[in-house]
């Protein structure tokens, strides 16, 4: 399997092709993989369905160990293509909580961080040109 990243590389049925697109992309391809479903009142306010993660958004977990919970995203990790929410820990043996790492794709934006003002702007104008 090539080790570089093809532009030109469309899609394939095999589970390795796409895993390795996935982790041979460059950092600003994977930063707009990492985005999540909207809720409901989101979607209707900003008329888009996904919206890339960031540190400080509300989610709610929709599968897995942590499923239903809500909580605040911690950290993203961008290579790993993951998130860490701050309801979602592991307890280790030892007593320690470590964060446990999340796909995007198991997550749902309940409200958004709008402390960014480029972030804002952005997303202020999804309303009016879509």
């Amino acid at each position: 399997m090539k080790t570089d990243f093809n532009k030109s590389w469309s899609s394939s049925k095999s589970p390795k092709k796409q895993r390795a697109y996935r982790r041979n992309a460059p950092l600003n391809m994977k930063r707009a993989m990492l985005s999540a479903h909207l809720s409901k009142e989101l979607r209707e306010i900003y008329k888009t369905r996904n919206f890339p993660l960031k540190k400080g958004d509300t989610v709610i977990i929709m599968r897995g160990k942590f499923k239903g919970t809500e909580g605040k995203i911690d950290k993203v990790y961008t290579k790993q293509l993951k998130v860490s929410v701050d309801s979602a820990k592991n307890v280790t043996k030892k007593g320690n909580k470590v964060p446990f790492k999340l796909r995007p794709s198991a997550l749902l934006i309940k409200d958004l961080n709008l402390t960014d003002q480029r972030r804002s702007s952005r997303i202020k104008s999804y309303g009016t040109t879509r």
